[in-house]
C-alpha cells in the first residue's frame, strides 16, 4: 500500500505570511525607488493642518463647541491623520491596476501565491505608509504648537486606528479595482466615496455644530469610529471604553472588508 504524503494543515498559515512578507517587499521597493508619492500625499494634509489650523481656529470659542479645550489644531490633528489614511486608501486599487496592464496579476495568480497573501500585501504596505504619514503629521502639529495630553500612548492609538482605516478602504479600492479593472471607474467611486465619508464626520468640525441627521449618519461612518477613537485617546484623561469600542468596530470591518476583497479575485479570474 503506498502512502500519500500531505502537508500538515499548520504549514497554510506559515505560507500565506511567508508569501504576504515578500509581496509587501515587492511594493516597498517599489516606494523606495520612488519615495515621491509618499512625499506628495502630505502636501494637502499640511495645508489642511497649517492653513485651515489657523484659519479657523476662532472657532472653538462657539457655543456648542465641545473640543476646545486644548485648540482647534489639536482638535482638526486627529481628522487630518484620517482624512490622509482615507484618501489614499482609496487610490489604493491602482497598483492592481498596474498589474492588470502589465499582465503581472495574470501571473502572481497561477503562481504558487495565495489570493490572502496577494490582498494582505497591498494592504500592509498601505498600512506601512499610513504609520510614515502619520508620524509626520503629529510631528508636524507638535510642532506648529499643537498640544497632546494624551502623551505617546494617544499618538499610538491615533497611528492604529489611522492603520485600521487604511485596510478598509485599501481592501474596498483592491476590490473596486478587480471588479472593474477601470481606471476612471476607481477614481469615480473613490471620490463618490471619501468626500462624504469625510464631511459626514468629525474630522474638521464638531458635530455638536452640525444638523442632528448628520450625527446620526456618523454613528456608522468609519472615518468618524477612526476620528474620535484617536480624539478621544489624545484627551489627558480619555474614555478608555469608548476608544476601544472604535477600535473594535474598525477591526471588525476590517476583517469583513478583507474576506470580501479576496473573494473578488474570484469574479476577476471568471471574467478573463
Amino acid at each position: 500500500m503506498s502512502t500519500v504524503h500531505t502537508k500538515p494543515l499548520c504549514t497554510r498559515p506559515m505560507t500565506v505570511l511567508a508569501h504576504s512578507v515578500f509581496l509587501t517587499g515587492r511594493l516597498l521597493r517599489t516606494l523606495r525607488r520612488m519615495p515621491t508619492f509618499l512625499v506628495m500625499g502630505l502636501v494637502q494634509p499640511v495645508i489642511w493642518l497649517l492653513l485651515f489650523g489657523q484659519l479657523f481656529r476662532a472657532v472653538v470659542n462657539l457655543p456648542g463647541f465641545a473640543h476646545g479645550g486644548g485648540g482647534f489644531l489639536q482638535f482638526l490633528t486627529p481628522g487630518v491623520v484620517m482624512m490622509t489614511a482615507l484618501f489614499a486608501s482609496a487610490w489604493s486599487g491602482t497598483a492592481y491596476l498596474q498589474d492588470i496592464d502589465r499582465g503581472v496579476m495574470d501571473r502572481l495568480l497561477t503562481s504558487p501565491a495565495s489570493r490572502g497573501a496577494m490582498m494582505c500585501a497591498t494592504m500592509a504596505y498601505q498600512g506601512i505608509q499610513t504609520v510614515i504619514q502619520s508620524l509626520i503629521i503629529v510631528v508636524i502639529a507638535l510642532l506648529a504648537g499643537a498640544p497632546f495630553p494624551g502623551g505617546p500612548s494617544g499618538v499610538g492609538v491615533t497611528i492604529l486606528a489611522a492603520v485600521l482605516l487604511t485596510l478598509i478602504f485599501s481592501a474596498l479600492s483592491n476590490a473596486i479595482a478587480l471588479l472593474t479593472r477601470q481606471q476612471a471607474t476607481l477614481i469615480a467611486i473613490s471620490q463618490f466615496t471619501t468626500l462624504p465619508l469625510m464631511f459626514l464626520s468629525s474630522a474638521v468640525m464638531d458635530l455638536h455644530l452640525a444638523p442632528s441627521w448628520v450625527g446620526h449618519v456618523a454613528e456608522y461612518n468609519p472615518m468618524e469610529w477612526a476620528v474620535v477613537a484617536a480624539r478621544q485617546a489624545m484627551l489627558a484623561h480619555p474614555d478608555w471604553s469608548t476608544v476601544w469600542a472604535h477600535l473594535g468596530l474598525l477591526a471588525a470591518a476590517v476583517l469583513v472588508m478583507a474576506f470580501l476583497a479576496t473573494r473578488a479575485f474570484r469574479t476577476y479570474r471568471k471574467s478573463t
